[in-house]
């Protein structure tokens, strides 16, 4: 099934027209024609079924015929994660969570960060385009970069860790995940976060976890954190 990804379609649409990119790909490299069959989601959770009724290269459009809604998982998964120093990582990092599983990434910025910016409309179409090639109907939520103070001030909800690599005591963090219970987890930059970083979030109520024996690129980290919390609530 090759999926389509249009925010602004609601469920009381009965057609569609696509934009002139989507149309060109639809009709020139896919080869749809009149009749063929289209699926499209808002990443709100609904999936479209749709009809071509025109296949127009610049202006192709569809008659909606089915809608159906998918549920949301009755837990909330946020990773917070530092960018990485190399773009194409941050953006490896993007594509395979929202394919595993993620509702929330916010880019942190730490004492430590080597990149104090990000490209977020580059990152938006990243993680669009994994959730169409893995099929999910729920676009995951891209925050704005902010600093690490920024963001431990305001309230957080749920289960609250953080994964650092100084030697405080730690559990595993699939010893401390709970199925069907929010998650938020902090993943710092590749220097680490720094000591101050670390008690302001003790401060807030995040605990220390570990992702394992080896220390873990940034990236890397962020996955196997998201991969754990995947796991438990889908064991």
């Amino acid at each position: 099934m090759q999926l389509f990804f249009n925010p602004r379609l609601d469920q009381s649409a009965s057609q569609f027209t696509f934009n002139e990119e989507e149309s060109k790909h639809i009709v020139k490299v896919l080869r749809k024609k009149e009749g063929d069959v289209l699926h499209i989601t808002n990443g709100k959770g609904y999936l479209f079924e749709a009809r071509i009724i025109s296949a127009n290269p610049k202006k192709c459009s569809a008659q909606i015929e089915d809608t159906n809604k998918r549920h949301q998982k009755m837990h909330w998964f946020h990773l917070v994660v530092a960018p990485t120093k190399m773009n194409d990582r941050f953006e490896w990092f993007l594509e395979k969570a929202t394919e595993i599983g993620v509702n929330e990434i916010t880019p942190i910025i730490c004492d430590n960060s080597e990149r104090k910016t990000i490209k977020k409309e580059r990152m938006e179409k990243v993680i669009q385009s994994a959730m169409k090639q893995s099929l999910q109907t729920f676009l995951p939520k891209l925050n704005d970069a902010v600093t690490f103070k920024e963001f431990i001030a305001k309230d957080h909800n749920g289960l609250l860790f953080i994964a650092h690599c100084e030697d405080d005591e730690k559990l595993d963090l699939k010893r401390r995940v709970a199925a069907d219970k929010d998650v938020t987890v902090l993943i710092g930059p590749e220097g680490d976060f720094s000591k101050s970083e670390i008690k302001l979030s003790y401060d807030k109520g995040f605990l220390p976890v570990s992702l394992g024996e080896n220390r873990l690129r940034t990236e890397t980290a962020a996955i196997v954190a998201c991969t754990t919390v995947n796991m438990i609530n889908n064991g």
